[in-house]
């Protein structure tokens, strides 16, 4: 963001991708997915997938320093919830074992339970398709519901590959099953088509009422998924489970609180203020008000302008 703001300003207007600080942040964004993709292979899907969350307080607090925004009581508060929120996940997750070789994925993905899940969820994915596809209906709950029933499968499919492949460079080869391709199949296509559905809502609705939205679809759909495929909460205890479901609505509510009412604030003065883009100093010139007589003219011919009339 504040690549493409210092790129505005320019004399010359550059492609954005001849920006260092552009690639700085792309190459920073790799990294977080592939960090995140690698905790898939070393903690259960019901942790990772909500602390998610540190990303949506991480860009609050440096939107601060990079784009100057403002620090509003509503981002101290729902930081603080989401912080809360983290402790408890952390504290109450489950503890599984989290060596998951591919024999046992084969066996995850023939079980009853998760049959009956992938049969109802690809129902319901395909009623909400038929109306976004037939009826029109691009509701914002309709395009990000795709999207998290996608997620669900991207999240069992992510995991079964990040943990394979981390049992393959201790030894232990599990690339030679077939099963590995399968899931790493579904993960590529799944992440497309979640990608498809979330520009989509992207486009039609505000961030802020897409980021919070999505986050809690994609977080109750990622903790289903775990429960009903790996089997996560299989032996925790009732106080556990209730603590970590607990820490997850705490962790939503801080997310909804620091994206709620998050919008871009339009100036109430007629010129534009370069001062305020990030990188550019220059705050002498500005641009006159299109709608007044004086458009063009300086405070001297204004005045000239008007004794003559």
């Amino acid at each position: 963001k504040c690549a493409h703001l210092r790129l505005v300003c320019q004399a010359e207007q550059k492609p954005y991708y001849t920006s260092k600080l552009w690639w700085c942040g792309i190459t920073l964004l790799g990294l977080g997915e592939l960090g995140n993709f690698t905790a898939y292979g070393f903690a259960p899907i019901t942790l990772v997938a909500p602390l998610g969350c540190v990303s949506v307080i991480g860009s609050a607090f440096i939107s601060v320093f990079f784009l100057k925004k403002t620090m509003r009581t509503a981002d101290i508060l729902g930081g603080t919830l989401t912080i809360t929120g983290i402790y408890l996940l952390v504290t109450f997750s489950p503890n599984v074992p989290q060596e998951l070789t591919a024999r046992q994925v084969q066996n995850y993905l023939v079980s009853w339970p998760f049959l009956v899940y992938s049969i109802l969820e690809i129902i319901i994915f395909c009623i909400l398709l038929y109306f976004y596809k037939r009826k029109a209906v691009k509701h914002i709950v309709v395009l990000l519901m795709m999207v998290a029933l996608l997620a669900s499968l991207t999240v069992i499919a992510v995991k079964a590959v990040s943990s394979m492949i981390a049992l393959s460079v201790k030894g232990k080869m599990q690339l030679t099953y077939s099963v590995f391709y399968i899931m790493s199949v579904l993960m590529a296509i799944s992440c497309a088509f979640q990608i498809k559905f979330l520009n989509q809502a992207m486009h039609l609705y505000e961030a802020t009422a897409v980021v919070p939205i999505n986050f809690v679809f994609f977080t109750i759909s990622a903790i289903i998924s775990g429960v009903i495929f790996y089997r996560e909460f299989q032996s925790a205890a009732l106080l556990s489970v209730f603590m970590f479901l607990f820490g997850c609505l705490l962790s939503s509510l801080g997310v909804i609180i620091i994206a709620r009412n998050k919008k871009e604030q339009h100036l109430q003065i007629t010129f534009i203020d370069c001062g305020h883009i990030p990188g550019q100093k220059l705050t002498g010139k500005i641009q006159p008000d299109s709608h007044s007589s004086c458009y063009g003219t300086l405070n001297k011919e204004d005045d000239s302008v008007k004794r003559q009339s």
